[in-house]
């Protein structure tokens, strides 16, 4: 019952994710919105750099990369790009067409049922994993798709106040994320799959939400 209820939660939200963009972005300059976003993936990336292997000609996965993710920023690796929804967001959303992006193989898949077929250096996982369906699945996939002594950097929203997250788990009060965890619990759930957590920190504190970033290590 529990996962049938979290796959129920997640096909609501796959459906709220597509309206949501289409609000967000109408109105906005296409041009104004790319610059900002890649100024936006260029900052962090800078601000992380002494926990990266060099990302030039890396093999890098941006797993839940949806239209606007940090492939943007990364022309200088060779990357794939996943999400479940992307053929909605080429059809749909005039700010995003995959022609934009050369260096980028972009693949209509959620990150459990990504095929691999060859190893990654670095996965990104950014403002997706609370969104999937089967959240285990997605650690052991992301683990999996990794070469060992590669690197997961993740970014998700994290209870601010723990008590809170139950009150989330039970009633819709936020649509788009079927998953409602602390960072503790975040940080439980890659050192379960066997990554090594090197570096952690809140991007952006807020009173329900912390952005909270995470960089992990697949052991050699």
């Amino acid at each position: 019952m529990a996962r049938s209820r979290k796959i129920t939660q997640w096909k609501i939200a796959q459906s709220a994710e597509i309206k949501w963009w289409q609000q967000y972005l109408r109105g906005k300059s296409i041009t104004d919105y790319k610059t900002d976003k890649i100024q936006y993936w260029n900052t962090l990336l800078t601000g992380i750099q002494q926990h990266l292997p060099q990302l030039e000609n890396q093999r890098v996965l941006d797993a839940g990369c949806g239209p606007s993710g940090i492939f943007m920023a990364l022309d200088k690796s060779r990357i794939h790009a996943i999400d479940p929804l992307l053929e909605s967001y080429q059809s749909t959303l005039d700010h995003f067409d995959k022609s934009d992006y050369p260096w980028v193989q972009f693949f209509q898949s959620s990150i459990e049922q990504f095929v691999i077929e060859e190893a990654y250096d670095v996965i990104f996982c950014m403002n997706a994993i609370n969104h999937v369906a089967d959240i285990k699945q997605c650690y052991k996939k992301l683990f999996d798709a990794l070469n060992p002594g590669g690197t997961l950097v993740l970014t998700t929203d994290a209870h601010a106040i723990p008590n809170l997250k139950y009150v989330f788990q039970w009633l819709p009060g936020d649509i788009l994320h079927p998953h409602q965890y602390d960072a503790l619990e975040y940080q439980q759930f890659l050192v379960n799959q066997g990554f090594e957590l090197i570096h952690q920190n809140s991007v952006k504190d807020g009173f329900l939400f912390n952005h909270l970033l995470q960089i992990a290590k697949k052991p050699k």
